[in-house]
């Protein structure tokens, strides 16, 4: 009798287990939907889903962490968990030195295709070909010729790389040395810089390859199907995520929602607030500086590894002196700049909260001095200008058109700035159309004209959302001297291979050197102490000044839930569910079509 109870009880677990595999509703015809269509707005616009150029803008952060996927991530704890990478094993032999031998998880891009090995190698590359401007360089810089490589030393290229593929799911990591701190360099491939890359892809459409739905391809939770400029961002399950569409039964095994849906053409911030509080949306990822004090209570708000900079163009002949540069830092009220964006902090330094420190639990900002004052000091700044021989001149604050936080900050830092005898004015910088021809079509781009003015240098400040490529201050520090900018080299003819400085135009030898030292420190202790010298003197010299640390605010209606932030401050949507999305699904224009096909 107790063996067929148990065996009853078996069966009606085995039962529940089963029934739920998904969140999916069953239909009439026995088969299941696809999920819920969470109508919501996740960020300002974005018009470029590359994710090696997506450090100076906040919104694209929030859609790259979706769209893409790398080695690891970062938990909210700020340690490393494995994301693509199955397992890894170290290796040391007299021929190689010390290896990493690396197993990846068997996943797919959205075409299908096989997430491969060779693709992190190939995105790798990109990054430290000299030919290509990329922060995210000093990332990889533990791995043997990654330095050298970039610089464009003679005799050595991209593939003499330490990263190559053994077989299809097997990466080779070469180091430089035989002591590595692979617990930072894991948490260096989490950043949205690391993620693997398409080589097919890229050779096809070139530096146009993220800039259009039909030619993008993504190894994330989710895939880019519409990106309209003022019209409908719609992001949509990645049925090759983790899952064999012949094996696997349900398309909800890992991402549960089947459609994110952001419509620009509803208008601005607070048309977006409205559509929220009419339960036409379900989810503000951005809320306009209007509504921000209404919703503080009940917002979920996180500290992002982003600080709102400044970057000045030191070769501008009114800011070439630190002493001006450091007059107009003194004059910003950083107090009165977060209080105008509600979800923000003073910039006490360069780097924010959230970055590890000698471990992962350590904080970079609690370890360190303040070395900015959160008050302005308006008497300091006029006697530095002093002391400079400065009176006043003209320059313009560059900030991104879209961006309404942006340009109030930079309203009232010039604002602040005029009261010193300069003349500054905002320049508000939007987009611009480029049609090309490709084959037998002609096809038409949203070029981002902020991203373009930033890369060139045209500038003579520049209003940037500093995002930290990693969990670790090198990276962000490391920028600033001349062979850690991954900027790359001028090989034109007649360029004599110098490299590019960082985008300021900051160069400073003491600088270099400090960096090339903390580069070759093994020591954790003495290596923080160097990171924190090197802030320090960057802000002496402060080529950038930052402003506020950002935080993440969202608000959500009670119908979702399952959301994750991660170290970074961004959210993770693969396990939210809407109840009773059914009663709140509509139909886009294609499905209707399908519908109505159907019925005929």
């Amino acid at each position: 009798m107790k063996k067929i109870v148990s065996f009853a009880l078996a069966v009606i677990m085995l039962a529940a287990a089963l029934a739920g595999c998904t969140t999916l509703k069953k239909l009439p015809d026995g088969t299941y939907d696809k999920g819920a269509v969470i109508e919501m707005y996740l960020s300002g616009e974005v018009y470029n889903f590359d994710p090696q150029i997506s450090i100076t803008d906040e919104n694209m952060l929030k859609v790259m962490s979706l769209l893409f996927e790398g080695l690891t991530r970062i938990n909210a704890k700020g340690k490393w968990e494995k994301a693509l990478m199955k397992d890894y094993k170290v290796k040391a032999d007299d021929r190689d030195g010390y290896c990493v031998i690396i197993t990846l998880k068997h996943t797919k891009w959205s075409d299908g295709r096989s997430v491969q090995a060779i693709d992190f190698v190939n995105s790798w590359k990109r990054i430290l070909d000299p030919n290509n401007s990329c922060e995210a360089a000093s990332l990889l810089y533990d791995l043997k010729n990654a330095r050298e490589i970039k610089r464009g030393d003679a005799g050595i290229s991209v593939d003499d790389l330490g990263a190559s593929a053994i077989d299809t799911y097997t990466l080779k990591l070469t180091f430089k040395n035989d002591n590595p701190d692979l617990d930072r360099f894991f948490r260096n491939t989490a950043s949205i810089a690391l993620v693997p890359l398409r080589e097919d892809v890229i050779a096809m459409y070139g530096d146009r390859w993220a800039m259009r739905t039909t030619s993008i391809c993504t190894n994330g939770p989710f895939v880019l199907r519409e990106a309209d400029e003022g019209g409908v961002l719609r992001l949509e399950r990645s049925g090759f995520y983790y899952r064999d569409p012949e094996k696997d039964k349900y398309l909800d095994k890992y991402v549960i929602p089947f459609r994110l849906r952001t419509d620009y053409s509803r208008g601005d911030g607070e048309a977006q607030v409205k559509a929220y509080e009419n339960e036409e949306i379900f989810y503000l990822g951005d809320l306009p500086l209007s509504k921000r004090a209404d919703y503080k209570g009940s917002a979920k708000v996180n500290d992002m590894m982003v600080t709102h900079t400044y970057f000045f163009n030191t070769e501008n002949k009114v800011l070439n002196k630190a002493e001006v540069r450091r007059a107009l830092s003194l004059a910003i009220d950083r107090e009165k700049v977060a209080e105008i964006l509600t979800f923000a902090q003073p910039a006490v330094g360069y780097i924010p909260y959230g970055v590890s420190d000698t471990t992962a639990k350590s904080s970079f900002r609690g370890a360190g001095e303040d070395l900015i004052s959160s008050k302005a000091n308006t008497e300091e700044a006029k006697k530095l200008l002093r002391s400079a021989g400065v009176s006043g001149g003209s320059f313009s604050i560059t900030v991104r058109g879209n961006s309404e936080a942006d340009i109030a900050v930079a309203e009232y830092v010039a604002g602040e700035w005029n009261k010193l005898g300069f003349s500054v004015d905002v320049k508000k910088i939007g987009t611009s159309k480029l049609t090309v021809t490709e084959g037998d079509l002609t096809v038409t781009y949203t070029v981002d004209d902020f991203e373009d003015l930033y890369n060139s240098g045209d500038f003579d400040v520049i209003a940037v959302d500093m995002s930290m490529l990693s969990s670790d201050a090198f990276s962000a520090l490391a920028q600033f001297a001349d062979e850690f900018s991954g900027r790359g080299v001028d090989m034109t003819p007649g360029g004599g291979y110098e490299i590019y400085r960082h985008v300021t135009g900051y160069s400073d030898s003491d600088y270099n050197d400090l960096i090339d030292r903390i580069d070759n420190e093994t020591n954790k202790a003495a290596r923080a102490d160097l990171l924190h010298e090197a802030e320090k003197k960057l802000l002496q010299d402060m080529p950038v000044c930052p402003i506020v640390f950002l935080q993440s605010a969202y608000v959500s209606n009670k119908l979702l839930s399952g959301f994750k932030v991660d170290r970074f401050g961004l959210v993770d949507f693969k396990r939210v569910k809407m109840k009773n999305y059914m009663n709140y699904k509509t139909l886009d224009e294609e499905e209707e079509a399908a519908a109505a096909e159907a019925a005929d």
